[in-house]
């Protein structure tokens, strides 16, 4: 397990790979309010626009995520604000997750939403292709989501259309790639630190 060179990986234990399985859509009765927050969407939706924004249901370890057509994200996102019976007013940010493995939907951010009247907590996913890394953003639905989507742009590369300002916010302006993809090379890259330069990992560190 350790000990391995030939692969880049700078972690110590030669690519250990668990393979991850991404949970399917969860049959009805979904338990708890689950229920209720689906029929009251899919009511003030419509039957048809629920059909054509929302792609699957999912319960898995106690959280209902609703994964959304990424063309309808700003519509679901503004039901779920507006709806009285709904009522998810707080955006808890983005998050980004790099699955190379499922094509045609290899970006995916996820929102977790919470609904401080009726103290509820839902998730939506969303999800883009690699060879077209857009997604509308949620700014002008949630504007707590500004530097989230930023990050989440940073580190994966996802593009937010319609963010008012959608530059990077850790990594410098001219950094090349996105960090916290799963294609992303380890190591490599020297380090300044108070003026000195610190050799990449992959050059500096030995586990045999």
């Amino acid at each position: 397990m350790f000990g391995n060179t030939d692969t880049g990986d700078t972690s110590g234990y030669g690519r250990l790979v668990r393979p991850v399985a991404l949970p399917g859509s969860s049959p009805r009765p979904y338990g708890s309010y689950f229920d209720e927050v689906v029929d009251t969407l899919e009511e003030a939706l419509g039957p048809a626009d629920f059909a054509e924004s929302i792609e699957r249901v999912v319960v898995y370890r106690d959280q209902l995520s609703l994964e959304v057509d990424r063309g309808k994200l700003p519509l679901v996102a503004k039901t779920l604000r507006d709806h009285p019976g709904l009522r998810f007013e707080l955006c808890l940010g983005v998050s980004g997750v790099h699955y190379p493995e499922d094509a045609g939907r290899e970006l995916h951010a996820v929102y977790p939403l919470m609904s401080i009247t009726h103290n509820r907590r839902i998730r939506l996913e969303v999800a883009a292709p690699d060879a077209d890394p857009h997604i509308p953003s949620l700014f002008s639905v949630y504007p707590t989501v500004d530097w989230h989507e930023r990050e989440t742009y940073d580190f994966f590369g996802i593009i937010f259309d319609g963010h008012p300002s959608l530059t990077r916010i850790e990594m410098p302006d001219d950094w090349v790639g996105h960090p916290q993809r799963k294609d992303y090379p380890l190591g490599g890259i020297p380090v300044q630190f108070k003026g000195a330069t610190i050799p990449p990992p992959d050059q500096r560190r030995a586990y045999n």
